[in-house]
């Protein structure tokens, strides 16, 4: 009877850890690390917030408007509420005239939790390195994107709660355009000074004299 009680108590505690073990619930692009890495970031959001981030990194090649919704609805048995669940799906088409591939979707539980992130700075996270000309493979691109995406998910969460989180990636593609654009518009004035606003000062303090 004693041994029968100790299990029940192990399975309790132990149930909604194997539960909650993983947030891929599907994956067919990432690495080992960059599994362990989201899995990390997952669990912090989730102990610090009580909010749950699923990812799905598949290969399939869904076709011309395949409703990424409707497809999430198989895995919902897998997920906790509230969750937010981000997609990557860089073999699906987008439109039946280009070879452009490659969809993107954050599908929240409710309106409330869509309200805690900026969809658009978490897309643009992995739009930018998966589109950038660089001698990175797509492979490698692919992982670091849905890092990147999903550490701005989480950080994001966290950030409208108050909350500072340890495991998420500092955004280097956005640091990098930002501080390109500072260095164009330094040059910008700098040309500006040389050729019209330095002149045009030279010749008013001549003409003074």
């Amino acid at each position: 009877m004693f041994k029968a009680k100790v299990r029940a108590t192990l399975l309790a505690l132990v149930l909604p850890l194997l539960l909650n073990a993983s947030h891929i619930l599907k994956d067919d692009i990432l690495k080992i690390e960059a599994a362990q890495l989201i899995n990390e970031m997952g669990d912090e959001l989730f102990s610090k917030t009580g909010i749950n981030g699923y990812v799905i990194a598949t290969n399939e090649h869904f076709p011309v408007g395949f409703n990424l919704v409707a497809y999430s609805k198989k895995y919902e048995a897998q997920m906790s509420k509230p969750y937010v669940l981000f997609i990557f799906a860089p073999q699906a088409r987008i439109t039946e005239q280009a070879d452009t591939k490659g969809r993107v979707a954050l599908i929240p539980s409710s309106d409330e939790i869509r309200d805690l992130y900026d969809k658009d700075d978490v897309e643009d996270a992995v739009v930018d390195i998966v589109s950038s000309k660089d001698s990175n493979s797509d492979e490698d691109k692919h992982n670091i994107g849905v890092l990147q995406a999903f550490s701005e998910l989480a950080e994001g969460i966290a950030e409208s709660k108050g909350i500072k989180l340890t495991k998420t990636i500092p955004n280097e593609t956005r640091h990098m355009v930002w501080g390109l654009s500072v260095l164009i518009y330094i040059g910008s004035f700098l040309v500006l000074w040389i050729f019209a606003i330095r002149p045009l000062y030279m010749r008013i303090k001549h003409g003074k004299k």
